[in-house]
């Protein structure tokens, strides 16, 4: 099983995450919680 970096930071009321070592795998959200659950997706939709 691999593992992925993934990196989160807060722009303004938004928080935005997204991994380096795969390219398109990025999402928003209005909570932590929401972006990481998105950011689970966009790895699968990328692999």
């Amino acid at each position: 099983m691999e593992r992925f970096t993934a990196v989160f930071e807060q722009e303004g009321k938004w928080w935005i995450g997204y991994v380096e070592e795969l390219p398109g795998a990025n999402t928003q959200g209005r909570t932590l919680d929401e972006v990481r659950e998105n950011l689970k997706e966009a790895v699968q939709l990328v692999i």
